[in-house]
């Protein structure tokens, strides 16, 4: 076999959607089962593509608002991203209201994909869904409804949020009203 090849790769995403069990899943198959924090940590996999070793450096970072300033250290020279969210089945999105998703959505767009294209321009991000195997477990579930409430009052500090039927990002929805410095985000308050 050739050399081996370094790629490192940086996971993102909101405190707690998964990314440090994704991440130990991975590298020694083991599947965690209590929630600890991440403010930092590295993981290393040795995989082979096309008959060359590649050294898979996976960086977990913490998704935490808290961490806003530290996280972007974290980016430099990186080769991919993972964006980690919260991925739900249909059965399960039943029990929230469309804003929920839209907030979701909202995060990914207005927040994490910025951020990466601000601090690391033109490296590619893959999405990846987590916590599909949660999709009946009602103690998770009423977990994820707390996440929403907190959603909610973190996105309206940085929007403006007023009801429509649907999200939208279409030009014509987003307006500036008056001296509003916040952009203003529609989303459906069902």
């Amino acid at each position: 076999m050739s050399a081996s090849r370094f790629i490192k790769c940086v996971t993102v995403g909101d405190g707690a959607v998964g990314k440090t069990c994704l991440l130990i899943s991975y590298t020694s198959n083991t599947f965690p089962t209590d929630y600890v924090p991440t403010v930092f940590d590295n993981f290393s996999a040795n995989v082979v593509v096309n008959g060359r070793t590649v050294n898979l450096g996976l960086w977990d970072t913490a998704g935490q608002e808290d961490y806003n300033r530290l996280r972007p250290l974290s980016y430099r020279g990186a080769d991919v991203f993972i964006l980690a969210f919260l991925s739900l089945a249909r059965p399960a999105m039943k029990m929230f209201p469309r804003s929920f998703f839209c907030l979701m959505k909202c995060l990914l767009i207005f927040q994490w994909i910025p951020e990466l294209k601000h601090y690391a321009p033109g490296v590619p991000i893959v999405l990846v869904g987590t916590k599909l195997d949660l999709r009946d477990d009602k103690q998770f579930l009423m977990t994820i409804q707390v996440l929403y409430q907190s959603l909610q009052h973190r996105m309206s500090k940085q929007f403006l949020m007023l009801p429509l039927k649907l999200c939208s990002n279409h030009p014509s929805k987003r307006k500036r009203r008056g001296s509003l410095r916040r952009p203003v985000l529609y989303c459906d308050q069902k």
